[in-house]
């Protein structure tokens, strides 16, 4: 495994106000494919406005962690999470 790559969990804002949470080496080019419809299904139906956050991991397995606890997480806790990181929401 290749230590000096980081991988990233990551949070998108829909146009609805919703959050989705992803996975990606690469996130800018992960958000254009979501908007483009290419991302993952959620995002062909609630189109992503902007990245509100996102989270480097040295690891795969760290960063696929870090998405499923907060995907786990309710609507209140994920946006009291993302104010704690600094977060400016809408």
């Amino acid at each position: 495994m290749d230590m000096n790559k980081n991988f990233f969990m990551y949070v998108l804002l829909c146009d609805d106000g919703s959050l989705y949470t992803g996975f990606s080496t690469d996130v800018e080019r992960r958000f254009q494919q979501h908007q483009a419809g290419l991302g993952a299904k959620y995002t062909r139906s609630h189109h992503p406005k902007t990245i509100l956050f996102k989270q480097p991991f040295l690891t795969q397995h760290d960063a696929l962690s870090a998405e499923y606890h907060f995907k786990h997480l309710t609507r209140k806790q994920k946006l009291a999470y993302l104010r704690m990181q600094g977060v400016r929401l809408p």
